[in-house]
């Protein structure tokens, strides 16, 4: 056996797994198989033999490719298809473990898929990685570009958004919305007391790619870095509703050109989204509120 027919016998023993991984993170049949068969283009391009664990490694390389794909999508997005994979889309074979039978026979529901499709790309890979595939942190981060702490801050909020797809409670949403306008009334006037009593200990602002090339910090984590960050800022952003969610827009021109959506839990705010993607604020529902 050459080594080019050992690998392809590797990659295949893998393959059922990547597709249920790419499938969960992208909600498409044909885009998973497409990046499972770009993952083992980079496979046949890299030394294989110096990987200790083949498996891991293409999972974190599926990964990486999807996040891709979620980012490059615009305003068409695809819809869930079924509830479940499919055997001959699955890759099952009589030969599987049965521990990776087990993992391949859950289904996913077009309930869970919707659910997935609002999440951001980063947060939808951590919590996909995380939580449905026990993949560590120190593993995921890597792939979405974060510190271990944002990473875990990212499924964490993925998580909270999953298992409250019903719906807030309008009182929670109301007090949320207070949250946030007291958090830019005490950016504006530069208190760093009152943006640290709203603030969660470990809250983490994250910036998209967008808004890094403008000269946002990649990630800034913890209460003091962060009041740091907003105090006496935060001049001409405008509260609003993002989706639903409250937030902050600054915009140039009646344009949007930064988004701020902010996380809140137990009265905390413990993560704050800077967006500046042009295809990302398209895609947005903004709604202005009052100051």
């Amino acid at each position: 056996m050459d080594d080019t027919e050992w690998l392809a016998r590797r990659f295949d023993e893998n393959r059922a797994h990547l597709r249920t991984v790419a499938f969960r993170i992208l909600g498409s049949q044909s885009d998973a198989e497409d990046a499972v068969q770009e993952s083992w283009l980079r496979l046949s391009r890299s030394d294989a033999a110096a990987v200790e664990n083949l498996g891991g490694w293409l999972t974190t390389v599926v990964a990486r490719i999807a996040l891709n794909m979620l980012r490059t999508r615009t305003a068409r997005r695809e819809e869930p298809q079924g509830a479940y994979l499919s055997d001959e889309v699955a890759g099952r074979s009589a030969s599987a473990h049965p521990e990776e039978e087990a993992l391949l026979a859950e289904s996913v529901g077009p309930a869970l898929l919707v659910v997935l499709d609002a999440l951001e790309p980063a947060e939808r890979v951590a919590f996909v990685l995380h939580d449905m595939f026990a993949v560590p942190f120190a593993e995921i981060a890597p792939v979405v570009g974060r510190s271990v702490a944002a990473t875990r801050q990212l499924a964490s909020r993925a998580r909270r958004r999953v298992q409250g797809a019903d719906g807030p409670d309008p009182a929670d949403r109301v007090l949320e919305r207070e949250i946030v306008g007291a958090f830019l009334a005490a950016s504006r006037g530069g208190s760093l007391d009152a943006l640290m009593a709203l603030l969660d200990p470990d809250v983490a602002l994250l910036a998209d790619d967008a808004a890094v090339r403008m000269g946002a910090a990649a990630e800034v984590l913890g209460a003091p870095a962060v009041a740091e960050t907003f105090a006496g800022r935060a001049q001409a952003a405008r509260l609003a509703l993002i989706d639903g969610m409250p937030g902050a827009v600054w915009a140039v021109g009646g344009e949007p050109r930064v988004v701020f959506r902010f996380h809140v839990a137990e009265a905390r705010i413990e993560g704050i989204d800077m967006v500046s993607d042009r295809a990302t604020l398209r895609n947005l529902v903004l709604e202005m509120l009052p100051a």
